[in-house]
């Protein structure tokens, strides 16, 4: 599946199985539990990227709990050894563990970090000075998971971000169709689509996830859909 996937996504965020998910909503919280039911772990998760012989960039999406049990600079090693670019640990605010944060600096990992809608002033700017690789835009307050329509106020939340880093920007969060994928796009670099390809990879597998993967690539190719310069 990961290696189909390459021929529609650009990056390929690869998320880590946690027993306490509590950023993600019912269809990851799901998956993440079958997954650990069926004995997976950070070590597996790095097997099965290593295994893939991926060609596009990989981010790793984790709680910090199961980097932490890993070993942090083992894992830093380990990731770079497999080419991975980037780390999002989605439970570890800018400044709450500098030590971490230094680490994977000095790694050849990317911190990637996620900036809520509710960020503003000050609190934006210092979320902005450490990140590296691109900016992960939450794109609604709450947990992951598909919803019916965009927030409302995307366009200025984009700008005040874009006005405070030059990093590339994703939204993601909520966005699980093509035309929202779409409208996402004439406002950021980026688009992450996660809850609604697991679940349509749950329910029917992977012909239905890849052509899901089509209809989202393509919508991201139509000329109105071309990114911020």
């Amino acid at each position: 599946m990961l290696r189909r996937a390459e021929e529609f996504a650009d990056i390929l965020e690869v998320g880590v199985a946690f027993s306490d998910p509590l950023a993600d909503g019912p269809t990851i919280q799901r998956s993440t539990f079958d997954a650990l039911a069926q004995g997976m772990t950070l070590a597996r998760t790095l097997e099965l990227i290593g295994a893939a012989r991926l060609q596009r960039p990989v981010v790793v999406f984790s709680y910090l709990n199961p980097v932490r049990r890993y070993g942090v600079e083992r894992f830093l090693r380990d990731a770079a050894q497999l080419g991975i670019a980037g780390l999002l640990l989605t439970d570890l605010p800018a400044g709450s563990d500098p030590e971490i944060e230094s680490a994977v600096r000095a790694s050849p990992l990317d911190l990637i970090r996620l900036v809520a809608p509710t960020t503003t002033g000050a609190r934006l700017g210092e979320v902005a000075a450490g990140a590296e690789g691109f900016l992960y835009l939450v794109a609604r307050l709450g947990v992951t998971g598909a919803s019916a329509a965009l927030a409302a106020d995307l366009e200025s939340y984009v700008a005040r971000v874009r006005a405070a880093s030059p990093l590339p920007l994703a939204l993601g969060f909520g966005i699980s169709t093509p035309e929202q994928a779409r409208a996402a796009a004439r406002l950021a670099d980026g688009v992450v689509v996660g809850s609604a390809l697991v679940e349509v990879l749950g329910s029917g597998g992977p012909a239905p996830a890849l052509q899901l993967l089509a209809r989202l690539r393509d919508a991201l190719d139509q000329p109105d859909s071309e990114r911020p310069r």
